[in-house]
């Protein structure tokens, strides 16, 4: 089945094809009826000339058989005759043939000789049959073949009484006598007599034969001899079809029958059609000419519609207007209809779906990917070097939130946003996240970005007004160059939140993103995934650091701190991973195990003879974690001595009610709590009171200080005097000199720690150095 790729050609050819199936059958069926028609005509002046043969050889015969019937009863010829008188024989035939118009005559003797007349060849060539058909007691009329050639002949018996010879007067049937008998018919047919060899195979006298149309002759004509009455018949030949009629002739021969055909060409006889035929033809043609062009315009007015309609869906598909122009009320007019409103449905959800796509629900405000938009095309017309984003960040978030609650707060955010736009009309102003706002504006240099930042987050901390009612915002600024650390934040818009959450961390204003400070988080990330692979490697290590007892004079206690000996990246100081550990969730194992190998080594210590209170760091992570609270017990009623929770007092800043309730847990089940870093953290006296600590931490940051600033040695003597009064031990951390030892002897400290001490160190250092080392402490304290 052949496959169009247009409708328009299909209609086409499906119309022209019917037209022309229509006009052959049309055009078969008239050459049916005209193919008959001259089939009839044929028929009927082929049987009209038979008629016309069979009148004129009984003319002809009846002419011959007078003349031979006079001369075989005239006396003086029979006398001639009886006499065997050939002179007079010959005289008589010869007057007697040319008054006949016959082309030979001759006698035929009673012993079957020649007696006269005639060509002696010619009576030579007769066959047997022949003369035993010629020599008869009565005339006959009939034909025969002689030297190759049909004759029509008269045989009249000379009697006296008895037949004395036979007096033959014969006709020649040759081309003119068929050309004179085609001329007496009303159509121009073909006349031919055939005889019938002895071998069975018809032919005409005298000619060529051609064996295979001869063969197709000689079967229609027995066919025909066979019938009971002789009607014409089409025979079909190499040569064409033809109407032949056969009118079988008296042979003298019985063995040999002779017959005369008349046959007309039927191409002859459709001859006067073909002007006919030739016109319908044209006609015809000129009707497919016609269809086709009036198909191709019928198909072209219908599939256009449909032609513009399949353009204006791939527009549509690509994501353009497309609609399509209403020319007709029919069905493809209601569809183009249906089309337009899909398309303008269609356009207007994309338009709904973009804008929510590139706008803030909340405020309405562009979204971060909306600036992102609007930064690439800044980029294409502003040099990329000179490009800045800036990210502006509502601090204390929670607070002002729940203060103006939610509602308020999107609208602050309008404003802003508002105001922004109005300050920094290079991009839309956007809202990176709930309470960060961003744009991107050109600036010389970042001199001068940062300028026109400061300037932006001035104009913004103007107090806005709010259901009649005036909020003060307070903003910090992050500033990220477009073109620069893209390698390690690709986006800028991430830069400059980076920079701002970094601007926060170092309790700024204002801040461009530090890349080096940031760091590498897909590094840290893997960092953290080998940690638990090497705590179950033994990778990690625990050290201990000596906490010296001012006033017993000895060692009394240390402190666990856990080092990581990665296998390939080497020693890791704890500054690293500790912090990574506590964001992200890797803290309580991490902690579990510093707390399982402490109460290990506080074992292994007991056994070498001494017994010493292990410290151990916990994260204020884990202080909310009641679930690590029990697994931390669980492993310290395994311990053999004092274990020590060093906690840090911003700790229980965060979360207080739930912090203080797990001190609580660790002091009624016996550990004991120590406040580490003490005088870094926010917390108020009010948080030191309610903690259940044994013991405060001063932090070295204030014991470096005091041999320098009598403010800083004010603060310690003051620490340790609180802390006494709530019934509290105090350890120093970060002694490192002698004069700060002696100074805080004398403060009242109760333990020490640092460098001057020790260094941390792993459990044999830590055995050797309470074997051999402790006494020169002891000395020197």
């Amino acid at each position: 089945m052949l496959a169009f790729r247009r409708l328009r050609t299909k209609l086409t050819v499906l119309y022209a094809g019917l037209f022309a199936l229509g006009l052959l059958l049309a055009s078969a069926e008239v050459y049916s009826a005209i193919s008959d028609n001259a089939q009839r005509v044929v028929r009927g002046e082929l049987a009209a000339s038979g008629t016309v043969f069979d009148r004129i050889w009984a003319l002809r015969t009846a002419q011959l058989e007078n003349g031979a019937g006079l001369l075989s009863r005239d006396f003086g010829f029979r006398s001639a005759i009886a006499t065997h008188d050939a002179a007079t024989i010959s005289s008589a035939l010869e007057n007697l043939r040319v008054r006949l118009g016959a082309d030979t005559a001759f006698v035929i003797g009673a012993d079957g000789g020649s007696l006269a007349g005639g060509d002696g060849g010619a009576f030579s060539s007769l066959t047997p049959a022949t003369l035993a058909g010629i020599e008869g007691d009565d005339a006959v009329a009939g034909v025969f073949v002689m030297h190759g050639e049909p004759y029509q002949a008269i045989s009249a018996p000379v009697l006296a009484p008895l037949p004395m010879g036979w007096v033959v007067f014969a006709q020649r049937l040759d081309r003119d006598q068929m050309n004179a008998l085609e001329k007496l018919s009303a159509i121009p047919l073909d006349a031919s007599v055939l005889a019938r060899a002895p071998g069975g195979a018809w032919g005409e006298a005298g000619h060529p034969r051609d064996a295979k149309a001869q063969a197709t002759v000689g079967r229609f004509i027995e066919a025909t001899l066979k019938a009971s009455h002789a009607s014409p018949g089409k025979l079909d030949t190499a040569a064409g079809d033809s109407m032949a009629l056969v009118k079988p002739l008296h042979s003298f021969d019985p063995g040999a029958p002779i017959v005369l055909m008349l046959r007309y060409p039927m191409a002859r006889a459709m001859a006067p059609y073909h002007p006919l035929l030739g016109a319908l033809g044209l006609i015809g043609l000129a009707g497919l000419a016609l269809l086709i062009a009036g198909s191709w315009a019928l198909a072209r007015g219908v599939t256009r519609p449909l032609s513009d309609l399949e353009q204006a869906a791939h527009r549509l598909q690509r994501g353009e207007a497309a609609s399509v122009t209403v020319t007709a009320r029919d069905e493809i007019g209601r569809l183009a209809e249906g089309f337009n409103s899909m398309a303008a449905e269609i356009g207007e959800r994309e338009r709904r779906i973009t804008h929510m796509a590139l706008h803030d629900g909340d405020t309405d405000l562009p979204n971060r990917e909306a600036l992102a938009r609007d930064i690439a095309a800044l980029a294409e017309r502003a040099r990329a070097e000179r490009i800045y984003v800036a990210a502006l960040g509502v601090d204390r978030l929670t607070h002002v939130r729940g203060a103006i609650g939610h509602a308020l707060f999107g609208e602050m955010m309008r404003e802003l946003g508002a105001r922004l736009a109005r300050l920094a009309p290079e991009t839309r102003p956007a809202r990176l996240t709930t309470a960060i706002l961003g744009v991107a504006f050109e600036a010389e240099s970042r001199e001068a970005a940062m300028a026109r930042a400061e300037a932006l987050r001035e104009a913004l901390e103007e107090p806005l007004r709010l259901a009649e009612n005036v909020v003060d915002v307070s903003l910090t600024l992050g500033l990220a160059p477009y073109a620069e650390d893209a390698d390690r934040v690709a986006s800028p818009i991430d830069r400059a939140n980076i920079a701002v959450d970094q601007a926060r961390s170092a309790k700024r204003a204002a801040m461009a993103f530090d890349a080096k400070a940031y760091g590498d988080p897909a590094a840290n990330l893997s960092l953290m995934s080998e940690m638990r692979a090497s705590i179950e490697a033994g990778h990690m290590a625990l050290y201990h650091q000596p906490k010296f007892d001012l006033r017993r004079r000895g060692v009394t206690g240390t402190e666990a701190l856990v080092r990581w000996i990665h296998p390939t990246r080497g020693f890791l100081p704890p500054d690293r991973f500790i912090g990574m550990a506590e964001e992200t969730g890797h803290i309580r194992a991490l902690t579990e195990w510093v707390l399982a190998q402490a109460v290990r080594d506080q074992k292994a210590m007991a056994a070498a003879g001494h017994e010493l209170a292990v410290s151990v760091n916990v994260s204020g992570r884990l202080l909310g974690d009641l679930a690590f609270a029990e697994a931390a017990l669980e492993l310290v009623a395994g311990a053999c001595g004092d274990i020590c929770f060093e906690i840090t007092e911003t700790a229980v800043v965060e979360n207080p009610e739930l912090a203080l309730a797990v001190i609580d847990r660790f002091t009624a089940a016996g550990v004991a709590v120590s406040i580490d870093d003490y005088g870094t953290g926010l917390s108020s006296l009010a948080y030191l009171k309610q903690i259940r600590a044994g013991e405060l931490k001063i932090d070295k940051s204030f014991v470096f200080a005091m041999g320098e600033s009598q403010r800083d040695a004010l603060l310690v003597r003051s620490t340790i005097d609180l802390a006494h009064g709530l019934g509290m031990k105090v350890t120093a951390e970060g002694i490192e000199t002698e004069a700060a030892l002696a100074l805080l002897t004398g403060m009242g400290c109760d333990l020490a720690q640092g460098y001057l001490i020790a260094k941390p160190m792993p459990l044999n250092g830590l055995l050797n150095f309470l074997s051999e080392d402790a006494e020169v402490l002891k000395s020197r304290a």
